[in-house]
C-alpha cells in the first residue's frame, strides 16, 4: 500500500464501542449496517480489509449524506454504497452475509428485527441495543438464531453490551453457550434460567466477563441504597411503596442470581 494508505489507517479511530462491534463481524464477509450515521464501521473494516463490500444503511437522508462524504474521504466508493431504507425494508436477498445493527434503542430494534424478514443469505447479526436488551435476546432464542458471542464495554462510564447471532442450525452442539458452567449454588428451573441469560447473557454469564461483573455490583450497590432509603421513608407502609419496595428486592435478587457465576 503507498503512503495514502497508510496514513488513511492510522487517522480513522473507533471508540471502544464501535471497535469492538467491528470485531464481532467474521471476516470475508458482506456487510449491511442499519442506521449508519456516519459510516465509520464499514469504512474502517474496508480500509483494514476485514471485508469486501458493505452497504451503509439509514432511514434518514442526513446520516446517509454524513456517510457519503467520509466514504469519498477514504476513497472508498466502490466498496461501500448507501442505501435509504427503513431497517432492513430496502436490503434484497443474496447483497449481505452479516446484518450490523447497534446504537438505538431495544423496542426500536425490535420492531426493525420484526416487520421485515431477515434474508436467508445472512448467516449473522452483531447487534447492540441501547435499552432492554432482553427483548432482543428473546427475539434471537425464538428466530431460529444462537447467540454466538457476546462482549460489554464500558465507555465514558457507560456500559455497552453487544452480541453476534448466528443461524442456529450453524450452532454444534459442543459450541452451546451454556457449556461455561452453571454455579452448583444456584437451583434454576428452565425457566428460571432462560429469564436470567435473557437479562444479562448467556455467554457473559457463562465467561464471567469482567465488564459485565462491574455493571452487576453496580446495579446491586444502587438498588440497596434505593431500598434503605425507602426504609427511612415516612410512607414506608404506603401501597405504593410497598409495591416498589417489592419489586427492589426482586431485582436484588436477580442481580444476586447473575453475581453467583462470580464466586
Amino acid at each position: 500500500m503507498g503512503k495514502q494508505d497508510f496514513s488513511v489507517k492510522n487517522n480513522i479511530k473507533l471508540s471502544d464501542r464501535l471497535h469492538a462491534l467491528a470485531d464481532m463481524i467474521s471476516a470475508g464477509n458482506r456487510l449491511a449496517d442499519i442506521g449508519t450515521d456516519h459510516g465509520y464501521i464499514p469504512i474502517w473494516l474496508c480500509i483494514n480489509e476485514r471485508i469486501p463490500s458493505a452497504l451503509a444503511m439509514d432511514v434518514r437522508v442526513g446520516p446517509l449524506f454524513r456517510a457519503e462524504t467520509h466514504i469519498r474521504e477514504y476513497g472508498l466508493t466502490d466498496r461501500i454504497q448507501t442505501r435509504l431504507s427503513d431497517g432492513l425494508e430496502n436490503l434484497g436477498e443474496n447483497e449481505a452475509d452479516t446484518v450490523l445493527i447497534a446504537g438505538m434503542g431495544g423496542r426500536l430494534m425490535l420492531r426493525i428485527l420484526s416487520e421485515t424478514a431477515v434474508p436467508e443469505s445472512v448467516a449473522e447479526l452483531v447487534l447492540q441495543p441501547q435499552s432492554d436488551i432482553f427483548l432482543i435476546r428473546r427475539w434471537v432464542r425464538e428466530h431460529d438464531f444462537r447467540i454466538a458471542e457476546e462482549d460489554m464495554v464500558e465507555e465514558d462510564g457507560k456500559y455497552y453490551p453487544m452480541m453476534k447471532a448466528v443461524r442456529a442450525e450453524s450452532v454444534s452442539e459442543s459450541s452451546n453457550v451454556r457449556n461455561g458452567g452453571e454455579p452448583a449454588a444456584l437451583a434454576l428451573s428452565d425457566e428460571q434460567r432462560t429469564k436470567l441469560e435473557d437479562q444479562f447473557g448467556p455467554v457473559l454469564l457463562n465467561k464471567r466477563h469482567p465488564v459485565l461483573r462491574r455493571w452487576l455490583e453496580k446495579e446491586l450497590k444502587t438498588t440497596e441504597n434505593i431500598i434503605v432509603q425507602l426504609e427511612k421513608n415516612s410512607e414506608r407502609n404506603s401501597k405504593r411503596m410497598f409495591i416498589r419496595r417489592q419489586e427492589l428486592l426482586q431485582k436484588k435478587a436477580v442481580l444476586l442470581n447473575a453475581l453467583e457465576y462470580y464466586r
